[in-house]
Formats: structure tokens, C-alpha cells, sequence
């Protein structure tokens, strides 16, 4: 049997409110880009930068950034659990490449977030 992927030995209820926690703040980050778009008719690059100059947007980013991560990360764990039962070797290589990814993507983003 495999443990879930969070909380080391705990139950798939933490991997499922990550899920779903990650999932509304997605929503209302692209919510709120979408009313924004809307709401501005004529976007310049002026606007849209200053948006995300504000300290507020840069922090509602990064943790949408972090919720993309991790929501990734639990659904990819979850399917290299159920689809890659062949081999060990093969699953743990699989998440540590995603891992990889993830955590690259993370770094990436934060670096790109907080250089505007």
C-alpha cells in the first residue's frame, strides 16, 4: 500500500483538501485576472505592470504559484501511484523528474514575480 503523499503515513484526506483548496485559489486568481481584463478596456503594458507591482498581487500570485505547484504535485503522485505499478524504481524516478519540475517551475516563477 502506498501512504499519501502528504503528511507522511496520513490519510488521502490532506492530499484531497490540497486538491481542493489549490483548485479555489486557482479559480479566483483567474477570476479576478478575468474581471481585470475586463474592467480595463484599453490594457497597456503601464497597467498591467502596475498591477503587478503591488505587493498584494505579487503575494496573491506567488500563492496561486504554490497552488499550482502542490496541486500538480498531488495529482501526479497520485497517478504515478495507480498507473506505474510495474516497477518502484520507474515511480520514484517519475516523481523525482516532476519533483524536479515542479520545484524548478516554482523557483522560475518566484524569481520572475518578484524581479517586476
Amino acid at each position: 500500500m502506498v501512504n499519501s503523499v502528504t503528511n507522511l503515513g496520513r490519510s488521502g484526506v490532506y492530499d484531497w483538501v490540497i486538491q481542493r483548496l489549490s483548485a479555489v485559489l486557482m479559480a479566483v486568481y483567474t477570476l479576478f485576472l478575468l474581471g481585470f481584463v475586463l474592467a480595463t478596456p484599453d490594457l497597456t503594458y503601464e497597467a498591467w505592470k502596475d498591477l503587478f507591482s503591488c505587493t498584494a498581487m505579487k503575494v496573491f500570485t506567488f500563492a496561486t504559484l504554490i497552488s499550482i505547484c502542490a496541486h500538480a504535485w498531488v495529482g501526479l503522485w497520485t497517478i504515478s501511484t495507480d498507473y506505474l505499478t510495474s516497477s518502484a524504481v520507474v515511480r520514484f524516478i517519475f516523481q523525482l523528474v516532476c519533483a524536479g519540475f515542479l520545484f524548478t517551475y516554482l523557483v522560475w516563477g518566484f524569481d520572475i514575480l518578484w524581479s517586476v
